[in-house]
């Protein structure tokens, strides 16, 4: 077999070179696609039905009636991994509202463009190994968040110019930009929610503003509650995470990553973050590797 990896079209195994879709497709005209970033641990894809809720209230959001069940689009996952021979991977699944007439306004008959992207990503689980280099260096930005007024925050769509702009923003040798939002409290970062401790304490910026509910956030806070950690989900003013004992972020391909510095102040992990990373890689191995 090639070296090449291969990704899923519109129903078919292609190479990635001649993986394809058209100029005319709305997702690429409009960013009018939803798509999800999931995670497959030992050829299983972890938390698959909240990824798959979540795609489904993207598209109700976006009026994108697909016709794809969960369990065909589950299937299409597995088959791109086994075409590649993965079993620790990262894997990327779009729905765009395929090619219509060139209007900004969607018709109700759609043809959707389904792509399932794959790539290697190392062992999770607790003999895995963290995908990244070392804890986030963290800026706050001008950039402010899209309010869910405007876009939902909820939805979690192609286009991303929010935050390619809130990146763009970033200066120097930093990870990651947080945002906040038109009142000026934090929201989350480009591709990430954060998490904050103090005195024990768990806090998270409240879906409240316009946060997108991680699924990694979400299995977090669901950890943290059934370990007997106190949690938080409130609106803060970035002065409050700066007097954090710890910070982290999250997502599906970082996991739990500590934020090291905030603006130049040093934060760093700790005792609740590394028992919150323990008790995922435990979640990990217990889902996809046993």
């Amino acid at each position: 077999m090639s070296d090449e990896l291969r990704y899923h079209v519109d129903g078919d195994l292609v190479p990635a070179s001649d993986a394809t879709v058209s100029v005319d497709d709305r997702g690429f005209r409009y960013g009018d696609a939803a798509f999800e970033t999931l995670r497959a641990y030992g050829g299983t894809v972890f938390a698959w039905d909240d990824h798959a809720e979540r795609l489904e209230r993207t598209c109700e959001s976006l009026s994108l009636e697909h016709g794809q069940s969960a369990a065909d689009l589950r299937s299409r996952i597995v088959e791109t991994l086994a075409a590649n021979d993965l079993a620790d991977a990262y894997v990327r699944l779009s729905i765009t509202r395929g090619v219509q007439p060139g209007k900004l306004t969607p018709q109700p008959d759609v043809d959707p463009t389904v792509v399932i992207y794959v790539k290697p990503l190392p062992r999770g689980g607790l003999e895995g190994e963290p995908v990244w280099d070392g804890p986030a260096t963290v800026q706050t930005v001008e950039t402010r968040r899209v309010p869910d007024e405007a876009i939902p925050a909820a939805a979690k769509t192609h286009n991303y110019l929010n935050g390619i702009l809130a990146r763009g923003d970033l200066e120097g040798d930093a990870d990651e930009a947080l945002m906040c939002d038109l009142d000026g409290r934090i929201a989350e970062g480009a591709t990430s929610n954060l998490f904050f401790v103090r005195n024990g304490t768990v806090h998270a910026p409240s879906t409240d503003g316009p946060v997108l509910p991680g699924i990694t956030r979400g299995i977090v806070l669901e950890m943290a509650r059934d370990a007997g950690i106190s949690v938080r989900e409130r609106r803060y003013e970035p002065a409050a995470v700066l007097e954090a004992d710890e910070a982290f972020l999250t997502n599906r391909t970082w996991e739990l990553r500590p934020i090291e510095t905030l603006d130049g102040h040093a934060i760093g992990g700790g005792p609740v973050t590394d028992r919150l990373s323990r008790l995922y890689d435990e979640r990990v191995e217990e889902s996809c590797y046993r």
